[in-house]
C-alpha cells in the first residue's frame, strides 16, 4: 500500500484499503445487513404487491379464493330408538365466476346415528365418517346431498345435533391474486376515462397550492417569531395547535363553522352585508367571479380545502424555518441595518438565500404528503365539489366500486407522478448559500 502525492506536495490518503479495514468493513456490513432486509421488506413488499394486483382484474370478492360451503341440518324426529331421518347436506360453491376442482367433504356423525340408507354414489361411509367426491364443481353451483340415518338407545339418551360437528370441505380453485395471468385493462380503463384527467388536474392543483400556502404561511410565522419579545414562547406554543390537533377533531370544527346555514363565518360575512346568501364552502363546486371583464369559475369546494390544508400543516415549515433563521448570525443584519438596508431587502437578500435550501427540502416533503393526503379531504368533502383528488379515487375503486385492481392501477400512477417529481427536484433544487 503505497502513499500518493499531489502537485502541491501534499500526502494523498492511501488508494486502497488494508486487510485490516476490509476485515472491519465486512463486518460492518454483515451486522447491518438484518436492518436493511428488514426495511427493504417494509418499504418494498407493499410496494411491489401494489404493482402485482394493478395487473390484475381483482376485486373485493377474489381475496378469497372459491371454496365449498357445506350447510348440513336433519329432517325427521329421532326421539325414540329406531327412529330414523334425513340427514342434508346443501352444498354450494361460494365463487360467482370460479370452478372447484376436486371438491369434496368429510363429516363425523355423533354415536348413536347409524347410516342405514343407500347413500349418494359419490359418497363412502366408513363406521361414523362420510366422505363425499363431488370432482370439478362449476361456479354458482348449487345440490344437496341426502343420507338416512337411525338412531339407537345411546343418542336418544343423549342426543347431539349432526351439525354440532362442522363439515369439513376441500378442493382446489385458481386464486387470481397468485397466478401468473397479468392484464393491462385496469391501466387502459383508467387512462380512457374523462374523469381521470380532471382527477389528476385536481391532484396537482391541491398538492401545488396547498403546498405553497402552507410554506408562505410558515415562512410568515417564523419572521414574526424570530424577535425576541413578551410571551413569545406561548405563542410558539399556539401557532402548533393546528398540527398537533387530531385532524378529526379539527375537520368537524372547520365544517361547523363553515356550515352554510349556522356557520359563524356565513354570519358574520352577511351581517357585513359581503353576502346576499349563504356560501356552501364545502359543498359549492365554483362561483363565476368577473375579473377585468373576464369571466372565471373559482373553485370554492377546492380552495377551502386547500386553505385547510396550508392551516393545518404550516406549523411543520413554521418550526424548520425558524430554527434555520435562528442560525444565521446577527451580525449579517446589524452590517445590513447600519448601511440602511430596510426591513424587507434584509428579508430578500439575507434571510431568503439562507433559507432556499430547507424550503426546498420543505417544498418536497409537503409536496409528497399532499399528494398522498386522502383524510383531509375524505373528512371535509368526501371528494365532492370537485375535491375528488387521486387518492380518493384509489379508495372508491378498490371499496366503494370492489375493483382492487383500478384503485392499484391508481396507486401506482401517484407513485410514478411522485417519483418522477422527485427526480426532478433533486436534479434541480436549490441549495442554502449558507
Amino acid at each position: 500500500m503505497t502513499e500518493q502525492t499531489d502537485r502541491a506536495g501534499a500526502v494523498a490518503p492511501p488508494d486502497r484499503l488494508g486487510p485490516m479495514a476490509r476485515r472491519e468493513m465486512g463486518l460492518a456490513y454483515g451486522m447491518l445487513l438484518p436492518t436493511f432486509a428488514i426495511v427493504l421488506a417494509i418499504v418494498l413488499g407493499p410496494l411491489l404487491a401494489n404493482f402485482w394486483i394493478s395487473f390484475k382484474p381483482v376485486g373485493l370478492g377474489d381475496l378469497r379464493p372459491a371454496s365449498l360451503f357445506v350447510n348440513e341440518r336433519i329432517r325427521g324426529d329421532l326421539e325414540e330408538p329406531g327412529a330414523t331421518a334425513t340427514l342434508q347436506y346443501r352444498l354450494r360453491n361460494s365463487s360467482q365466476d370460479k370452478a372447484i376442482h376436486a371438491a369434496g367433504f368429510t363429516d363425523t356423525l355423533p354415536d348413536g346415528l347409524t347410516v342405514t340408507g343407500e347413500p349418494d354414489e359419490r359418497c363412502k361411509v366408513t363406521g361414523q365418517v362420510i366422505t363425499c367426491f363431488l370432482g370439478d364443481i362449476e361456479a354458482r353451483h348449487r345440490e344437496t346431498i341426502e343420507v338416512e340415518v337411525t338412531a339407537d338407545a345411546a343418542y336418544v339418551a343423549n342426543p347431539v345435533k349432526p351439525r354440532d360437528s362442522e363439515a369439513q370441505s376441500s378442493g382446489t380453485s385458481d386464486n387470481i391474486l397468485t397466478n401468473f395471468e397479468f392484464t393491462l385493462e385496469n391501466f387502459a380503463r383508467i387512462f380512457s376515462s374523462s374523469d381521470f384527467w380532471s382527477v389528476l388536474r385536481v391532484t396537482l392543483y391541491y398538492t401545488v397550492f396547498g403546498t405553497a400556502g402552507a410554506l408562505i404561511v410558515g415562512l410568515f410565522a417564523a419572521q414574526l417569531l424570530n424577535s425576541a419579545f413578551r410571551g413569545r414562547s406561548v405563542l410558539r406554543g399556539l401557532f402548533l395547535f393546528p398540527y398537533v390537533a387530531p385532524v378529526i377533531a379539527v375537520a368537524f370544527t372547520w365544517i361547523v363553522l363553515l356550515d352554510p346555514f349556522s356557520g359563524t363565518l356565513n354570519s358574520i360575512l352577511r351581517q357585513m352585508d359581503v353576502i346576499d346568501g349563504p356560501i356552501n364552502f364545502f359543498g359549492q363546486r365554483s362561483v363565476p367571479l368577473n375579473l377585468f371583464g373576464l369571466t372565471i369559475d373559482f373553485p370554492v369546494a377546492l380552495s377551502t380545502v386547500i386553505a385547510f390544508e396550508a392551516w393545518r400543516y404550516f406549523p411543520l415549515s413554521f418550526l424548520f424555518i425558524l430554527a434555520r433563521m435562528q442560525s444565521v448570525s446577527s451580525e449579517m443584519y446589524e452590517a445590513a441595518e447600519i448601511d440602511g438596508a430596510t426591513p424587507l431587502q434584509q428579508f430578500w437578500y439575507i434571510s431568503l438565500p439562507q433559507l432556499v435550501g430547507i424550503l426546498a427540502v420543505l417544498f418536497l416533503l409537503r409536496f409528497i404528503w399532499t399528494f398522498n393526503k386522502f383524510d383531509d379531504i375524505f373528512l371535509l368533502t368526501g371528494g365532492a365539489a370537485g375535491t375528488r383528488t387521486l387518492t380518493v379515487d384509489v379508495y372508491e375503486q378498490a371499496f366503494a366500486v370492489s375493483n382492487l385492481g383500478a384503485g392499484a392501477a391508481v396507486a401506482v400512477v401517484v407513485f410514478v407522478v411522485l417519483l418522477f417529481f422527485s427526480l426532478v427536484f433533486f436534479k434541480y433544487s436549490p441549495k442554502d448559500e449558507g
